[in-house]
């Protein structure tokens, strides 16, 4: 009874089996059905043990004692709990289920003496303030992350990591995933018409920020069906423009991804302008950002190709260093620090405390970092090579 998978139980629950939710009921109270089992078990026991006892000392005489003691106990030890108990654990649903009827109908039997029993024995644990009764049995996600890791071939492998994936939204930050403030591609209203109307012809994305020569002045989102509508229209003017786009909808660079997912399905929205604690453009999240995160990286047929992490012959990767940490150590299995900066660009410029004039070569973390590109006072790529860890005290290479 107390091997049994409790999640399979609630599952056979659902299902209205009869001897599932007759266990449950049964589980529910632990110190009555430990009554139930107990009693008899040790009435079985004290009654062979007297019988035995009896038996040898006719048998035996005076040694007939010492004699039954260890007779009995490895017949006991053998016949009545470690084979029968090791079988019933191993194949806890086949046993316990149906004899969940036979239990119900000895608790029903017994209870005057279960509840003697139960009494005197919760009266002792309420002393000692150890009889707690709460039955809750909700797992952490760290229990349940556990569960998914050890499924085996019950889930499949790409569906585990979908999963644990989602499980880590709370863990991950907006400024983790947004696109940047540097890389938005937007259309600046004041720019002349016709230069508008041609970048929105040529435009292969499905939505755009508008906004006022500077992205913090941001003035409306368009969306593919807009910017159509836009260019169909005959009377072409920044008016028109802003009054076919959406409201600019914003979020907050430390709010976690399950958050802004669950603001992004109550607001109807699909992407949103990131704000730092100033007020200032920070990047932009939309929600293709965020499903990346629990099913992989989405391809766009419209979308450049960008070199992010490439492997060189000599076992380092060309990284650029405007990608996150967290996803160089989710493609890599590294182990960067996470607990500062977001990107490798701003790991470096920590690390150095100012922007290098030149290339330099820096290790972190037993990683050895070499700028390759600085360039606009930032570092555009880089060179890692993960150092191999040396055993101190063997003197051997890991």
């Amino acid at each position: 009874m107390m091997a049994l998978n409790r999640f399979k139980l609630k599952h056979l629950i659902k299902q209205k089996n009869k001897s599932a939710i007759r266990a449950n009921k049964l589980l529910q109270r632990p110190d009555r059905l430990l009554g139930i089992i107990l009693i008899g078990n040790n009435f079985v026991n004290i009654l062979a043990a007297a019988l035995t006892t009896i038996l040898c000392l006719e048998l035996f005489g005076n040694s007939g004692v010492f004699i039954g003691s260890i007779v009995l106990t490895m017949v006991i030890l053998i016949f009545a709990e470690v084979t029968p108990k090791t079988f019933a654990a191993n194949n806890a649903e086949k046993v316990a289920l149906p004899f969940s009827l036979i239990l119900k109908f000895l608790q029903k039997i017994l209870y005057p003496l279960v509840w003697i029993v139960n009494f005197f024995s919760n009266s002792i644990l309420n002393f000692l303030g150890a009889n707690d009764k709460n039955t809750e049995e909700d797992i952490s996600p760290e229990e349940l992350k556990s569960i998914l890791e050890s499924s085996g071939d019950l889930i499949p492998a790409r569906y585990q990591e979908m999963l644990l994936s989602i499980l880590e939204l709370d863990k991950i930050t907006v400024d983790e995933v947004m696109i940047p403030k540097g890389e938005i591609l937007g259309i600046d209203v004041s720019d002349d018409i016709s230069e508008i109307e041609k970048q929105l012809k040529n435009c292969k994305k499905e939505f755009l920020p508008l906004f006022d020569q500077n992205i913090d002045d941001s003035r409306g989102i368009i969306d593919l069906y807009g910017i159509n509508s836009f260019l169909s229209d005959r009377n072409k003017n920044i008016e028109s423009l802003l009054d076919k786009s959406d409201e600019v909808y914003f979020a907050l660079e430390n709010t976690s991804l399950n958050i802004q997912l669950f603001n992004f399905q109550q607001d109807k929205k699909t992407i949103a302008i990131v704000l730092d604690e100033y007020g200032s453009v920070k990047g932009m999240l939309t929600i293709k950002d965020i499903l990346e995160e629990i099913v992989g990286e989405l391809t766009d047929p419209h979308e450049e190709e960008r070199l992010e992490i490439k492997e060189q012959k000599d076992g380092g990767y060309l990284i650029d260093a405007s990608v996150s940490i967290r996803e160089i150590n989710k493609k890599l299995d590294w182990e960067l620090p996470l607990s500062g900066p977001k990107t490798l660009n701003g790991l470096i410029l920590e690390k150095t405390e100012t922007i290098p004039e030149a290339n330099i070569s820096i290790e972190i973390n037993n990683y050895l970092i070499e700028t390759i590109l600085i360039k606009d006072n930032m570092i555009k790529f880089a060179k890692v090579h993960q150092l191999k860890k040396i055993d101190l005290d063997n003197e051997e290479e890991l």
